[in-house]
């Protein structure tokens, strides 16, 4: 192409997904508790059955922080927490607006044995979603994105795409993310976006907890039902 002596154009992100890492504190003991709690729950009696049966991963209903055991109890404070920290960060909100708001929470576990995945999907009647990592086996040699959260870039789903547009740099690419999972790390996004636990290639179980959020004002009186 011709090239021209024009002035530097502005270059300025627009549509940005946030996504937000938050390490949670006290995680090994409270891990290690949880990992043996959710093996024993993985039964019929605890198992969600809107979704369908699958023998290669067990998701529970999402009443979880519900239960009165002290580790869920500890792990529902630092989720809950690590959460509003990161939707404070991305929001306008003074610290006080923001303190005013109530959370309201839907969580679930899952247990991602091998050769298993989580589908992708939404999470609907949401605004943000959490994914903590209980437990994670070493990372599949052979499989780089083994067990890993992958979220989809779906956005420029319908546009043109030719030799302008196909390799378009951060943050502006279509491309998707992906994310390794690690104990005691959790990661935070809109609820609105594509999402998957992509196929565990490793030999040993990926536990997760998993919580779909919302936040009202303090006089909001309705509120869809989950």
């Amino acid at each position: 192409m011709t090239r021209m002596t024009i002035s530097a154009p502005t270059l300025v992100p627009i549509f940005a997904t946030p996504f937000l890492v938050v390490s949670v504190d006290g995680a090994a003991d409270m891990n290690a508790a949880l990992v043996s709690l959710f093996l024993s729950r993985a039964t019929e009696e605890y198992r969600d059955r809107a979704v369908s049966a699958d023998p290669l991963c067990f998701r529970s209903r999402e009443e979880l922080f519900e239960w009165p055991d002290e580790a869920v109890e500890h792990l529902r404070r630092q989720m809950l927490a690590g959460v509003c920290a990161a939707v404070r960060a991305t929001n306008l909100y003074t610290d006080a607006e923001f303190e005013a708001l109530r959370v309201q929470v839907r969580a679930r576990f899952a247990i991602v044995r091998p050769d298993g995945s989580i589908p992708a999907a939404t999470a609907p009647m949401a605004s943000w979603y959490a994914v903590y990592c209980v437990a994670a086996p070493a990372p599949a040699p052979a499989r780089g994105d083994s067990g890993a959260l992958r979220l989809y870039g779906v956005r420029d789903a319908k546009m043109f795409m030719d030799a302008a547009n196909w390799r378009l740099r951060t943050p502006f690419g279509g491309t998707h993310h992906v994310w390794r999972l690690e104990p005691g790390q959790m990661a935070v996004f809109p609820a609105s976006v594509l999402h998957e636990i992509a196929l565990n290639r490793a030999e040993a179980n990926l536990c997760l907890v998993m919580a779909r959020l919302r936040f009202a004002h303090a006089g909001q009186t309705a509120t869809p039902p989950w």
